[in-house]
C-alpha cells in the first residue's frame, strides 16, 4: 500500500511540475525533445511519408533467395558485406545501423538490386532502401555513444567480475 502511495505522490508531483511548466511558457518542442533524448542512440526522426516507406521494407522474411551470387562479393569485401539478406535485415530492423548498411550497399549495383527484387517472394523494393538507407546514412550513429552525458541502461545482468582467469585458477 505504502508503494502505491509514494507512486502517486510522484504522479501528482511531475503533474503539477508539468503544468507550472507549460504555464510558465517552457515548453519545449516535441521534435526538439526528441533529438535531444536519442541523439546519442543514432536515432533520427522520421517523417509520415518515412515510415510508411519502413514498412514495405520491413516485409523480409529472411529467406536467403536473395543472397544469390552474392559469394564472389562476400569475398571481396573483406567482412564489409555479408550478404543481401543479413544487409536487408539490418537496414530494415536498426536505425543507428544505416551508417554501416550503406557502406555494405555500395556492393551492389541498382541493376543487382533490381534483379534480386524479383527473386524476392515478399516483394521487398530493395532499391528504394538502397536510397532511403543512403539518405538516412548521415544521421545514424557510426561509433559508440559519448562516454559522458549518456543514460546508462539497467540491466538484469551482474556486473562483470574483474578478476583475470589465471587469477581465478591461481586459487
Amino acid at each position: 500500500m505504502r508503494g502505491r502511495l509514494l507512486a502517486l505522490l510522484f504522479l501528482a508531483l511531475a503533474l503539477l511540475r508539468t503544468l507550472w511548466r507549460r504555464a510558465r511558457g517552457e515548453r519545449q518542442p516535441g521534435l526538439e525533445r526528441f533529438r535531444e533524448n536519442y541523439a546519442d542512440d543514432g536515432l533520427a526522426p522520421l517523417s509520415a511519408a518515412d515510415r510508411a516507406q519502413m514498412a514495405d521494407f520491413g516485409r523480409c522474411i529472411a529467406c536467403g533467395r536473395c543472397d544469390r551470387g552474392d559469394g564472389p562479393r562476400i569475398a571481396t569485401s573483406r567482412g564489409q558485406f555479408q550478404g543481401t539478406m543479413n544487409l536487408v535485415l539490418a537496414a530494415t530492423r536498426s536505425l543507428p545501423d544505416y551508417g554501416a548498411a550503406a557502406r555494405s550497399f555500395e556492393f551492389l549495383t541498382d541493376a543487382e538490386l533490381e534483379r534480386k527484387e524479383g527473386l524476392c517472394p515478399t516483394a521487398v523494393p530493395l532499391r528504394r532502401l538502397a536510397a532511403f538507407v543512403r539518405a538516412n546514412a548521415p544521421a545514424a550513429r557510426v561509433s559508440l555513444p559519448r562516454a559522458q552525458g549518456t543514460k546508462s541502461i539497467p540491466s538484469s545482468f551482474p556486473p562483470a567480475d574483474r578478476t583475470s582467469d589465471s587469477a581465478r585458477q591461481q586459487r
